[in-house]
């Protein structure tokens, strides 16, 4: 079955950077759109970014454009998210996402869920 399993979050500083990863079992990138989302309690899940089907193509949300990177490495079955220049605003639990979807942003079309990993950014 389908496992996606998060890890790299922490406790940084505002203007510090870190690295999630997201281990994929059962299943192949080129197959699937991938995703991060991230949610703070109380909040319905945000998206964050995506690499549709295989990786041709990216998508981030605007408030972390030009900050975080999404990409991936097939040999590992590994999807990662460089976070560079973080903020308190980027405090969240985040999580990995995988769907066969090109409608992205909306988290109800994604099937499978990491368990999640989370982000503090201390100002």
């Amino acid at each position: 079955q389908v496992q996606l399993v998060e890890s790299g979050g922490g406790l940084v500083q505002a203007g510090g950077s870190l690295r999630l990863s997201c281990v994929a079992s059962g299943l192949s990138f080129d197959d699937y759109s991938m995703a991060w989302f991230r949610q703070v309690p109380g909040n319905e899940r945000e998206f964050v970014a995506t690499m549709i089907w295989g990786g041709g193509v990216t998508h981030y949300a605007d408030s972390v454009k030009d900050r975080f990177t999404i990409s991936k490495e097939d040999a590992e079955n590994t999807l990662y998210l460089q976070m560079t220049n973080l903020k308190s605003e980027d405090t969240a639990v985040y999580y990995c996402a995988a769907g066969k979807t090109i409608q992205h942003t909306s988290p109800r079309a994604y099937e499978y869920w990491g368990q999640g990993t989370q982000v503090t950014v201390s100002s």
